[in-house]
């Protein structure tokens, strides 16, 4: 999108969505920014699994909802979309190979001098098997994840819950990882009527991020969400590249996390950066700011 400034191309960041997008409805306003962003040279979408709870395609359905917001944004075709694991792994050792898992390696050893940052919406499945299937990407490469339990004991969590051998792989790696949790990312409230107000009216792509959110809240009887209020904790990934919020979080040690998802405090050298804050009114405002001038220029 052009927008009336430009971004010096030495300050831009080559950028790779890892995303679990048609899970629920806030990884689709994700998404949408980061094709808004001139920051960004936007490299791909890799479409995740989230589990089997609900089909056992879910990536095979991530992969086909990521093509469908290209489309409503016109970027069919002009960023590739790839197919991630279709499942969690089945141990620590064992990666799943797949266009995703390829297409981060593949990114990561590139020449090219743009810094680059892969961001996890979902499951860190691709991550860690492209880690376990090329170990040489992982000083070559910033991971955004969105997803673990608060500190510092830890809890459920359904990014985690997804593949808790992936999360210890990483954790376990040399990844430099900056991780927004679950206490974090649920800062990013917003009201189905602000949505109305500042989404809907933009284009037909801002017409169909709320409409699909409301009927995805609709079709939920089980008191979450609450009815009137949603939270967009997938937009923090987008955002930080930005404005890394440098007051907003702590290094801490990468913990070991056991199978009921707590966290394991067993070591001191591999660090990890673990957010405590992120600015809402920023990252929400700057969606709808783009979005809109979107809809204007088209």
């Amino acid at each position: 999108m052009e927008l009336s400034f430009q971004v010096p191309d030495q300050k831009r960041v080559r950028l790779l969505i890892n995303s679990d997008v048609k899970n629920e409805a806030d990884d689709q306003y994700a998404i949408v920014h980061a094709l808004l962003t001139p920051m960004f040279i936007n490299k791909g979408i890799i479409a995740a699994h989230f589990g089997t709870w609900r089909t056992t395609l879910s990536m095979e359905e991530s992969y086909a909802e990521a093509h469908h917001v290209l489309n409503l944004m016109g970027d069919k075709g002009k960023v590739p979309v790839y197919k991630g694991a279709p499942a969690a792994m089945p141990d620590e050792k064992t990666p799943v190979v797949s266009e995703g898992a390829k297409a981060i390696i593949k990114e990561a050893l590139s020449d090219d001098p743009h810094r680059l940052f892969v961001v996890f919406l979902g499951p860190l499945t691709d991550l860690a098997s492209a880690y376990l299937m090329e170990p040489r990407i992982e000083e070559r490469l910033t991971a955004i994840w969105i997803g673990g339990g608060s500190y510092p004991n830890g809890e459920t969590e359904f990014n985690l819950m997804n593949d808790i051998h992936a999360a210890n792989v990483v954790m376990n790696s040399r990844i430099p990882l900056w991780q927004v949790p679950r206490n974090v990312y649920g800062m990013m409230r917003v009201s189905l009527a602000e949505l109305e107000c500042r989404v809907k009216p933009h284009g037909e792509i801002g017409k169909y991020l709320f409409e699909q959110l409301i009927k995805f809240n609709d079709e939920q009887a089980n008191g979450w969400p609450r009815g009137e209020s949603w939270s967009l904790g997938d937009s923090p990934a987008i955002s930080l590249i930005m404005d890394d919020h440098e007051f907003g979080y702590v290094m801490k040690p990468a913990p070991r996390i056991t199978n009921d998802m707590r966290y394991v405090h067993h070591q001191e050298e591999r660090l990890i950066r673990v957010y405590h804050h992120v600015d809402a009114r920023y990252t929400l405002e700057d969606m709808y700011a783009k979005l809109e001038l979107f809809a204007k220029k088209r």
